[in-house]
């Protein structure tokens, strides 16, 4: 039995024929970090779909994607590859190649009847990568027109890719809603400030959106009597769009929300501490509808973890992370290149090109305005107004200053990765071990930066929108933000709700 919204659901349609082969339901948030949900013990944002998946499925605790930037991070869930092994689909705002295997198109060839709603692969071009359709499934409006399009008793996979809870944000949607901004854990790496508070009001305002579509998909689907064979996956593609975590290999931008249920195949409740990677979805999927594993993946099925025998030769220790360009927002187009492994005790990143601004030029480049790599925000704005001023943090430096080559931090001391341990004799022995195995997995994964750190590879690479036939336009945004800051009442009264 599985328990949505507050109501528990039974199937209703006794003879229902299922296929044998699995359904799968894909749901994915768009910006959404760990630990922002109910059974993640967060006090202010009520999800319920997602809570419920896990009480009658399974969470994970230290699931990672593998980089913290929408394209690279959907390329690497459908092609089973990291971000690295995809040439351009390394970016975001690039050309994903069909020359990799697709666990969605695989299983459309194999009978399954696919399709997604709202945001897929993206953005970029899959057209121009050899795509004729979006890679997660052909576009349907919803569910429902989804299932209307299906032939009885084939199998699907549907995605939902919700575009919550990504920014631009309704301004005081979430404390009108009645949450309590006292309640809010603000992380340590943003001023705790009423302003701040708010904004997080309205991040969760639009997580508990997706929370309910999420759950309204799910009625539907327990309505047609689907559910009993259905995998359901919900999780991110990455991190919360604040200063330090989107775009950022910090825990923010990499660790994310994911429940699975499969009713009779996962124990309800089970909770999982193991290390997994979003590479290791495409795996996943293949195994459970008994698809051939193309050699290609380079994830491993979390299918094992379900097994009645554990395998204890298992080795889930530690996940590896990485980011190339993100937007558009340094002179010349550059990347900001970096790698990183993660483990229960430490995470250790390596920035190759350190001279650069690892949140964008501080200059106005293109349209999206200063450190563009930060989406524009209140909170983006209140820092930028802190620079050179006293504070407990300096929240400008930890938000846009440039970064050290080499960065390292004692988790068990600084779970939201403040301060820089790199230097520190204390741990040479611990970095120089976490340094080799960043770069034995970068060799093992043919990765360009193990051999030539330096390549201008993704600095070249084609940035898909065309600014003289698109709208991508902040500069009204940006603009509004600075008056904001110039006139106290205003910005008080306009954007915190106070």
């Amino acid at each position: 039995m599985l328990f949505i919204s507050g109501r528990s659901f039974e199937s209703t349609r006794e003879n229902t024929v299922q296929p044998p082969q699995p359904n799968i339901l894909f749901l994915i948030a768009d910006d959404w970090s760990y630990p922002h949900a109910g059974v993640y013990g967060d006090p202010t944002v009520h999800t319920p779909t997602f809570d419920r998946l896990a009480a009658e499925g399974a969470v994970f605790e230290n699931a990672y994607c593998a980089a913290p930037s929408c394209s690279p991070s959907r390329a690497s869930i459908l092609l089973g590859r990291y971000p690295h092994q995809l040439g351009s689909a390394g970016n975001l705002w690039s050309v994903i190649p069909t020359k990799f295997p697709n666990w969605v198109s695989l299983l459309a060839k194999a009978g399954y009847h696919t399709g997604k709603s709202r945001k897929g692969w993206g953005p970029g071009d899959f057209e121009a990568g050899g795509y004729q359709e979006n890679p997660a499934g052909k576009d349907y409006p919803d569910f429902d027109a989804f299932l209307k399009d299906r032939k009885e008793g084939q199998p699907f996979v549907y995605w939902f890719g919700s575009h919550d809870p990504h920014r631009i944000y309704e301004t005081n949607t979430g404390v009108k809603t009645g949450m309590d901004p006292s309640l809010v854990v603000v992380p340590e790496f943003l001023p705790d400030t009423p302003c701040v508070r708010n904004d997080m009001l309205d991040y969760y305002y639009e997580v508990e959106r997706f929370d309910r579509e999420s759950g309204n998909i799910l009625q539907r689907l327990e309505a047609e009597g689907l559910l009993d064979n259905t995998m359901v996956i919900m999780t991110s593609d990455n991190g919360m769009p604040f200063p330090r975590a989107k775009a950022n290999l910090y825990d923010h931008g990499t660790r994310m929300p994911l429940a699975i249920y499969w009713r009779n195949h996962i124990e309800g409740g089970k909770r999982i501490f193991e290390f997994v990677n979003f590479v290791d979805f495409a795996p996943t999927f293949m195994e459970a509808a008994g698809m051939e594993m193309p050699q290609s993946f380079s994830g491993k099925s979390l299918l094992e973890f379900f097994n009645s025998i554990p395998d204890h030769g298992l080795r889930r220790d530690k996940v590896f992370l990485e980011r190339e360009r993100h937007a558009n927002v340094r002179k010349g187009d550059l990347s900001y290149p970096s790698r990183a492994v993660r483990t229960k005790d430490f995470l250790y990143i390596k920035n190759f090109e350190h001279d650069r601004w690892p949140a964008g030029d501080p200059n106005v480049h293109q349209s999206v305005g200063q450190f563009g790599d930060v989406d524009n925000s209140i909170s983006k704005y209140l820092i930028m107004a802190m620079e050179g001023n006293p504070t407990d943090k300096d929240y400008f430096q930890l938000a846009f200053g440039k970064r050290p080559f080499e960065e390292l931090y004692v988790l068990a001391d600084d779970p939201y990765n403040l301060v820089n341990q790199a230097g520190n004799p204390k741990y040479k022995a611990i970095k120089a071990s976490l340094e080799k195995e960043l770069q034995t997995w970068m060799e093992e994964t043919n990765d360009l930066r193990a051999r030539e750190p330096q390549t201008d590879y993704w600095d070249k690479v084609l940035y898909t929108p065309d600014y003289q036939k698109e709208n991508f336009d902040l500069s009204e945004q940006v603009d509004s933000y600075k008056m904001l800051l110039r006139d106290g009442g205003s910005f008080k009264e306009m954007s915190c709700n106070q």
